[in-house]
């Protein structure tokens, strides 16, 4: 009778859980960097990045193709795959982790949160905290966030010749909306 019990209880609290839990997604996050150098200014936009956030446990997947940033020059967008990125070998960068705030999905506002996770870009790994906005609403999510990219933490390396064309840390932002998911 305790067995039943507990088996019961197991399959009733697991119900509650998937039902309260909702997944939301998107395959047009807009990603965009810029870098501030003393020669040259660049700057690029992605919105083509995919995204997926699980309410049931906070989990967060984001995968940016890296091919798809563009820029005004062509030729900056050239060098920037073949001789930085090298996204034919490395051709998504991504974060896999976890919102670390409790948020109640189900009522509209703007909350104050942070994902701690594995960023991943150029094929290195290092586990980075971003901090941002998360707007809910009727529709779906809005996520918001502004963070840093230190290209030696990448192992992504800049020529001596375009050294001053380049600067050593990148500025992302980061819109991503989000939409219930339907299969």
């Amino acid at each position: 009778m305790i067995r039943l019990f507990l088996v019961s209880a197991f399959l009733i609290g697991s119900t509650c859980a998937f039902a309260q839990s909702s997944i939301y997604s998107t395959k047009k996050g807009e990603f965009s960097f810029y870098s501030k150098a003393p020669l040259e200014d660049i700057k690029a936009i992605n919105t083509h990045a995919i995204s997926v956030i699980n309410t049931g446990n906070n989990e967060l997947v984001v995968r940016i193709p890296v091919a798809q940033f563009q820029f005004r020059n062509k030729l900056m967008q050239q060098h920037f795959n073949e001789n930085y990125m090298e996204s034919e070998k490395y051709p998504h960068a991504t974060f896999k982790g976890s919102i670390n705030e409790t948020i109640d999905f189900n009522k509209p506002g703007v909350y104050d949160v942070s994902a701690t996770g594995i960023l991943n870009i150029h094929g290195i790994n290092n586990t980075r905290t971003f901090i941002g906005k998360m707007t809910v609403n009727d529709k779906g999510l809005l996520l918001v966030t502004n963070f840093d990219v230190i290209l030696t933490d990448h192992k992504i390396a800049i020529p001596r010749l375009v050294f001053n064309k380049i600067a050593e840390k990148i500025a992302v932002s980061a819109s991503i909306n989000y939409s219930p998911y339907v299969k």
